[in-house]
């Protein structure tokens, strides 16, 4: 990789050139959206009047202006501009990159900022190669990820950058890109004369979803569909969009920030916000088995036996994704994932067996007691083992006398059911096999 990599920096654009690169901000002051990294109080804005550029990584969604905003860093401080995609080339090239890097300011005594986009591509021991030249100062690191940095990079580098979190564009600031562009003679589709109506303006939006290049790709294979003049209308940004897919990643952080959102407005009951990021996940290509999985962990965990059906209900919506998987098993999750957000709520089985767990692990292994072992042989008999044993079958109310814990466990209490649904009823049956335990009650 050599200098002919370099970010294009100029203002001017080859015939052909896309019109969300064509409609990059020139100046920090263009830049829409972002108001808390660029606003009078931003960290990006007492960067630049500090004139110091320290190594950062922008990390945000797609089109959030994690490319543009990099450029415009480097421009403010006369720096050289490199760019690098760890998704197209490796450490090797990147440190050929930095070597001249070095060169150019022992020659020039100018710097070098060396955007690599992706940079969470990169696994933690590779990304070691950036830390000499960031020690010695011969490049500035700005880094882009859509990936949460705490995960994925390393401690080293994580300590020597800044972090700044980019947020998807609100409506207005994407409206604002589009009416900009629709306008722009020079850079723009000004020249074409065409107006976008109210409608296809809140299609366009909607479908760009905060992406500041998707809606301008969409409003540009719009304009190409209509004569010079002419009015963009609903109708023709919903076939050009066609079928946006949800933002989705099904291995990066977002798949867990949805997955947790389906999870907890189950736990919350609410029916419309537990259908609405279930659709997310499947519309996105989330795999339909894993969330059949969450969904039978949810009827346990968050239900339990205040609805004993709502396992059942999980189990079989896991049946149906087993048998006829996607598109068709999509009601048979959302049939599973309305029931457990409709049912009534209890912890107290997930608590009881955190409980279980937390005795057998910080406690000895007691043994099991004598009365309670079986005595297939003499010699065990000899031993005590079944002695005293008492079949619950045999006795009225079916409930013995009879310790089922090791004797040094025999005041744990573990699972407390709540007043919710079924659970109401536990509470009674618990009380009533204590009173026939201890003889209260035959």
């Amino acid at each position: 990789m050599d200098e002919t990599q370099r970010l294009f920096q100029s203002d001017g654009c080859a015939p052909g050139t896309p019109l969300a690169e064509r409609m990059r901000p020139r100046t920090l002051a263009e830049v829409v959206g972002q108001e808390a990294l660029l606003g009078p109080e931003g960290p990006l804005e007492a960067i630049v009047s500090g004139r110091e550029l320290p190594s950062l990584v922008l990390w945000g969604p797609p089109g959030s202006g994690k490319t543009t905003l990099a450029r415009l860093l480097a421009r403010e401080f006369d720096a050289e501009l490199v760019a690098f995609s760890a998704v197209l080339a490796g450490v090797k090239e990147a440190r050929e990159i930095m070597e001249h890097a070095r060169r150019r300011r022992e020659r020039e005594g100018r710097r070098t900022v060396l955007f690599v986009d992706e940079v969470h591509r990169f696994n933690k021991a590779q990304q070691d190669a950036f830390l000499p030249f960031l020690e010695t100062g011969d490049i500035t690191l700005i880094g882009a990820t859509t990936e949460n940095p705490s995960f994925e990079l390393n401690r080293a580098l994580l300590s020597r950058v800044k972090v700044y979190v980019l947020e998807p564009l609100g409506e207005e600031a994407v409206r604002q890109i589009v009416r900009r562009a629709l306008e722009d003679p020079d850079r723009g589709l000004g020249t074409l004369g065409l107006t976008l109506s109210a409608a296809a303006e809140d299609a366009l939006v909607a479908a760009a979803g905060g992406d500041a290049r998707a809606a301008l790709t969409l409003l540009e294979l719009a304009a190409r569909s209509i004569s010079q003049g002419g009015e963009i209308s609903a109708q023709v940004v919903t076939r050009m969009a066609q079928r946006r897919l949800a933002l989705y990643d099904k291995e990066g952080e977002e798949h867990y920030n949805l997955i947790s959102a389906l999870h907890k407005s189950i736990r919350n009951s609410d029916v419309d916000a537990s259908l609405y990021w279930l659709a997310r996940m499947l519309e996105g290509g989330a795999d339909p088995r894993f969330l059949a999985r969450r969904l039978l962990r949810v009827a346990s965990e968050d239900v339990g036996l205040a609805d004993p059906r709502a396992l059942e209900q999980a189990a079989a919506a896991a049946a149906a994704v087993e048998h006829v998987g996607m598109p068709e098993c999509a009601l048979a999750l959302a049939q599973a994932a309305v029931y457990l957000a409709l049912a009534p709520k209890s912890n107290a089985l997930y608590t009881a067996y955190g409980a279980a767990q937390a005795a057998v692990r910080g406690r000895p292994p007691f043994p099991v007691p004598l009365h309670l072992r079986n005595a297939p042989t003499r010699l065990m008999r000899e031993l005590g083992y079944g002695e005293g044993y008492q079949y619950a079958h045999d006795l009225p109310g079916k409930v013995a006398a009879m310790a089922c814990l090791p004797p040094e466990l025999a005041s744990l209490r573990l699972y407390r059911p709540g007043e919710e649904g079924w659970e109401k009823r536990i509470r009674e049956r618990l009380a009533e096999l204590v009173r026939r335990r201890t003889g209260g009650s035959q």
